[in-house]
């Protein structure tokens, strides 16, 4: 009994040993953190009176949720940049007739597209860059027909510059036929290929049509372009009902309320793309060199990736010059295809060295 009871004792006294430095340890924490902290900065890259201040949130994890953070002012180079920098003339013209910007509601319409062109900049970039590839054929036909330069801005608000747009009203093309107007053109459509699509042959069309509406209308442009957009005898009948000959006071469906003021918008912003997207003429897209060739399908049909290899040119390049094609084959017959010209192609006589 005296040896287990001595045994008890001893161990006894170890556990009150043990608690003794744990206690001390609860009761003076902050002698333990500041031994801590000196120790910190005592190092050799720390000064030795400099004191380490911590963040709130790292000192205490569970009030960082819910406080406010400010943080630093992020300074940026140059002035600010604002659309409303950017203001519409107080004087513009279409096709050589003025627009009566002094009537308030003209204005506003007018600005709203202007400032929707210029809102998305990077599209209103890309239209600007077409313009250098799909103008110039539209200018040449216009000019030729004794059309004024500006109605080419139509090909912007109608189809962006994409020859093959096709809309829900199943329109077509740059100029945007639909089936019976193209038809009444001389625009055909079938399986294989859709002559809207085409931009030479849509924009003689186009020329043909604009030339019956300016004489529908008696030389007024916006009435005429208004009708192109919702057609001549909806127009007339809204004009009858209101009692009124100006487009300016016309109320009508709202996209041909848009159509003109968009296209005056565009005119403004398209013809200057220096001062309004910092671009100038060498970052246009230019037009492609291309020639035509005609081309006889004697077998049931020829793919297009075989005909552009016999061109120097690759499938996607040959659909891109030629949008009216709509099958990857062409079957039996003969066809006009754009490709890209060549110095001298594949099929040119060679000449003989001369020894």
């Amino acid at each position: 009994m005296t040896t287990w009871l001595r045994r008890i004792l001893v161990f006894s006294g170890l556990c009150v040993m043990m608690a003794l430095p744990i206690a001390g340890a609860a009761q003076h924490p902050l002698e333990h953190s500041d031994a801590k902290e000196t120790a910190l900065r005592s190092g050799p890259n720390v000064e030795p009176d400099r004191e380490l201040n911590l963040p709130d949130s790292l000192e205490n994890p569970n009030e960082s949720e819910g406080r406010l953070v400010i943080l630093p002012e992020i300074k940026r180079e140059g002035e600010r940049y604002f659309l409303s920098s950017f203001k519409l003339p107080d004087k513009l013209t279409f096709a050589g007739q003025p627009v009566p910007l002094d009537n308030w509601q003209v204005r506003e319409r007018i600005e709203y597209e202007f400032y929707q062109f210029l809102e998305d900049q990077g599209e209103s970039i890309i239209l600007a860059k077409r313009t250098g590839r799909c103008f110039p054929p539209a200018e040449k036909q216009l000019a030729e027909a004794g059309l004024p330069d500006d109605l080419k801005y139509m090909l912007l608000v109608e189809s962006k510059c994409v020859a093959a747009a096709y809309s829900k009203a199943k329109a077509s093309g740059p100029w945007q036929f639909i089936p019976s107007t193209g038809r009444r053109y001389s625009l055909k459509s079938d399986a294989v290929r859709d002559e809207r699509r085409n931009l030479e042959m849509s924009t003689e069309a186009a020329v043909k049509y604009l030339k019956y509406l300016k004489d529908f209308k008696e030389n007024d442009w916006f009435m005429a372009m208004a009708s192109y957009n919702a057609g001549e005898e909806r127009v007339r009948k809204l004009l009858k009902e209101q009692k009124i000959t100006d487009y300016w006071k016309m109320h009508g469906p709202r996209e041909t309320m848009r159509y003109v003021p968009r296209i005056i918008a565009a005119k403004e912003i398209y013809s200057q793309p220096e001062k309004y997207l910092g671009l100038s003429k060498k970052d246009l897209y230019m037009p492609m060199e291309t020639e035509t060739v005609t081309v006889t399908v004697k077998e049931p049909q020829r793919a297009l990736t075989s005909i552009a290899e016999e061109f120097g040119s690759y499938f996607l390049e040959l659909k891109m010059l030629n949008p009216e094609f709509k099958r990857d084959a062409l079957p039996r017959g003969t066809y006009q295809i754009k490709v890209p010209r060549q110095t001298c192609p594949t099929r040119c006589f060679v000449q003989d060295k001369i020894p």
